[in-house]
């Protein structure tokens, strides 16, 4: 039998639904608005399109890597620890995949076409854009649950 707890949530226990969204918004601006918007200015060349992408998703990876070691250090100190890390483990597994794999193969793509190469075709772009719709799917799904039922919403 589960014992209601009338203590009041922990700073981690509060923290935490609030970072999930967040992250849900920065992964919606950067990857879903911002990175498509860039390559409708007619006077942003696709070289130069494509070389600022390469250098914002390096830098946003790096920082999702930081958001993760926030999220992971407040889940330790979590009253809900089984859930905090339920909750991490999809966007965990996403930035890794993105760190160690999607980002340097999309990369070497770019630095191809930068080169005046064609690289060969490839389902990377759809991998990564798939990966970042379950991950904000994921981040919102889990944090916004959690601050419904906290009810601080």
């Amino acid at each position: 039998m589960a014992v209601l707890s009338l203590a009041p949530p922990s700073l981690a226990d509060r923290l935490q639904p609030r970072l999930l969204t967040m992250w849900a918004g920065l992964s919606i601006g950067v990857a879903f608005l911002a990175t498509p918007v860039k390559f409708t200015a007619p006077s942003l060349s696709l070289p130069v399109a494509l070389d600022v992408g390469r250098h914002t998703f390096r830098v946003y990876n790096e920082v999702e890597l930081g958001l993760l070691a926030l999220l992971v250090a407040l889940a330790a100190w979590s009253r809900a620890r089984r859930s905090a890390y339920l909750a991490l483990s999809v966007p965990a597994a996403v930035v890794a995949a993105q760190a160690l794999w999607l980002i340097p193969a999309l990369d070497a793509r770019v630095s191809t076409i930068l080169a005046g190469g064609r690289p060969a075709d490839s389902n990377l772009h759809v991998f990564y854009i798939g990966a970042e719709m379950l991950k904000v799917l994921w981040l919102l799904g889990f944090g916004l649950n959690e601050l419904k039922r906290s009810r601080r919403f």
